[in-house]
C-alpha cells in the first residue's frame, strides 16, 4: 500500500491530506476539510499539474529574453519535454502580451503565451 501526504493549496486552510492507494487505485483520502481538498488530492496523486513558467530568446528587441507561461497547468511528467521545446524556441519582436508563442506545447493541448510585450 502506498501512502502520500499532500498539503492542499486550494484555499488558505492548507489541509494536510493523506492519500492511501494500492498501486494506482485510491483506497482513501483523509484530512481534507472540504470537497475541493479531496478533488485536489485525487488530482495531485493521479496526475499532478503545474503552470510552467520560463523564457524564450527574442530577436529584434531591446531585451534578449521574453518571459512566457502556459495558459493552463500541464502535467509535471511533461515538464522535461516542454522545456526542451522552449529552450529551442526563438521569437522575433514585436510580441504582444498574451500572444501565443507555441501552440499545443509538447502535445499537452496547452498553449505557451507571452507574459509581457517586447517592442522593436
Amino acid at each position: 500500500m502506498t501512502r502520500k501526504n499532500i498539503i492542499c493549496t486550494v484555499c488558505p486552510m492548507g489541509c494536510n491530506i493523506t492519500v492511501k492507494a494500492d498501486g494506482s487505485e485510491i483506497i482513501s483520502i483523509e484530512g481534507n476539510e472540504c470537497k475541493r481538498g479531496e478533488i485536489y488530492a485525487r488530482d495531485e496523486f493521479t496526475c499532478p499539474t503545474r503552470t510552467l513558467t520560463s523564457s524564450v530568446l527574442v530577436t529584434n528587441a531591446k531585451e534578449p529574453l521574453l518571459p512566457v507561461r502556459t495558459e493552463k497547468p500541464v502535467p509535471k511528467a511533461k515538464f522535461g519535454e516542454c522545456m526542451e521545446i522552449i529552450k529551442a524556441t526563438t521569437v522575433h519582436a514585436p510580441i504582444k502580451i498574451h500572444q501565443v508563442i507555441i501552440h499545443d506545447l509538447a502535445g499537452t493541448g496547452v498553449n505557451l503565451i507571452a507574459t509581457c510585450s517586447r517592442d522593436v
